[in-house]
């Protein structure tokens, strides 16, 4: 899901990446992933996971912001103190009111691992992270569809952390969301948001940095050093769920020499 880096104009200010400290600026920041997945790509897979994306109330945006604020609060650190996951926003001058930052953009890295100390482990099963239940409250059919397709979107994320195992570092670095706010696209937001994460991977050893791609972001992703496999993920979902638009996503990955 990861949103396409775009390049910055040669009169531009260059946004500012800086890791997220405190939840106001997750809430902030979701925006950015609404307005990029939700009202821009209108990607099926992001609005199915976060269905009050559009809707207004507490139980609306609010709520869907909160479960990524979790998320955040619940970060673990690997046997060397790095945090494994990483919230990354994007900043620019707020046009209208000097001194001020606006969130512009958002990205989340995180390091994976099946070997204890050395990141968390992924999973392809969608129960283990996320309450479907309150999600979906009795949807059987909804639940049973979200943990096929993350079982086919996580599938080689998974198997490469255990590739890695007997590596050194036995850990790679996931892209796991990269979006920037539509109003300030094509000024090096989501490329600055990605170089950072390659920085930090080749800081932390050496890691290989992987993702999963959309179509419009691949081909920018490759000149960052991201190396596609030969076809898109297939879904492997019921026949009742064959019909629903699933947008293309190619695992991508840089190799350990970043």
């Amino acid at each position: 899901m990861a949103q396409q880096p775009t390049q910055t104009g040669p009169t531009e200010v260059e946004p500012q990446i800086e890791v997220i400290d405190q939840p106001e600026d997750v809430i902030e920041a979701f925006d950015c992933a609404c307005k990029a997945f939700g009202e821009q790509t209108h990607d099926a897979i992001w609005m199915a996971l976060n269905p009050e994306w559009d809707k207004v109330g507490p139980v609306g945006r609010p709520r869907a912001a909160a479960r990524l604020v979790e998320q955040w609060r619940r970060i673990t650190y690997d046997n060397q103190g790095n945090p494994n996951t990483i919230f990354l926003k994007a900043t620019l001058p707020d046009p209208t009111e000097d001194g001020r930052r606006i969130i512009a953009g958002l990205a989340i890295w995180a390091q994976l691992s099946i070997v204890e100390g050395h990141g968390d482990p992924p999973s392809d099963d969608l129960r283990s992270s996320l309450d479907l239940e309150a999600l979906y409250p009795g949807n059987e059919s909804e639940q049973r569809y979200l943990c096929q397709v993350h079982r086919s979107f996580a599938g080689r994320r998974c198997a490469v952390a255990r590739e890695k195992a007997t590596s050194e570092p036995p850990s790679v670095m996931h892209l796991q969301l990269c979006a920037s706010d539509p109003a300030y696209q094509r000024r090096g937001i989501a490329t600055k948001l990605v170089q950072w994460g390659l920085n930090e991977a080749h800081r932390r050893g050496g890691l290989e940095a992987i993702t999963e791609a959309s179509s419009m972001g691949r081909h920018v992703y490759a000149r960052l050093g991201f190396h596609g496999e030969i076809q898109d993920m297939e879904y492997k979902v019921d026949s009742e769920f064959q019909s629903r638009d699933k947008p293309p996503n190619l695992f991508m990955r840089t190799g350990t020499s970043i």
